[in-house]
């Protein structure tokens, strides 16, 4: 496939279907009420900074995505900062480059809306994903994610 021919936009709620279609193909199993409270806290906030993004085809079929957003004062972190929280290609389409302009495309948009910093969590056993981070410029971070096993 011609790079040319994949397109990215900004993510719109009716993207729904598609985005959950391309988790399950990748994960074998479906994540829908996870992407329904992503879609409602992304959409049906009154405060919503678009961030997310799509890629698709010439013909309209979404065939990636990278979702994340703003902090705009939680853990007094302000506006600089980002988290990037869910990236995902269709199989079908994985090699291709696409997450790599997902990636930059996400780095630039934010980059325009005067984030410094972008933040994601990545299993530490992920090693593929942990090698997709790196080869995209992504590096430890100095704050450190705790966790308390009850």
């Amino acid at each position: 496939m011609n790079e040319g021919t994949i397109k990215i936009r900004l993510m719109r709620e009716e993207d729904f279907d598609a985005i959950v279609a391309i988790d399950e193909k990748i994960l074998g199993k479906s994540r829908k009420e996870y992407y329904e409270a992503k879609f409602e806290k992304l959409f049906g906030s009154k405060d919503y900074v678009p961030a997310s993004l799509v890629a698709e085809k010439d013909d309209g079929t979404v065939v990636g995505f990278v979702m994340g957003e703003l902090y705009i004062g939680e853990y007094g972190i302000f506006q600089e900062e980002a988290t990037l929280d869910t990236i995902g290609v269709d199989p079908d389409y994985q090699n291709m480059g696409i997450g790599r302009r997902l990636i930059d495309e996400f780095v630039d948009h934010l980059r325009d809306m005067g984030v410094k910093n972008i933040y994601t969590l990545v299993d530490w056993n992920a090693s593929e994903m942990i090698r997709f981070f790196s080869s995209n410029k992504f590096s430890p971070s100095k704050t450190i994610n705790l966790e308390r096993t009850i």
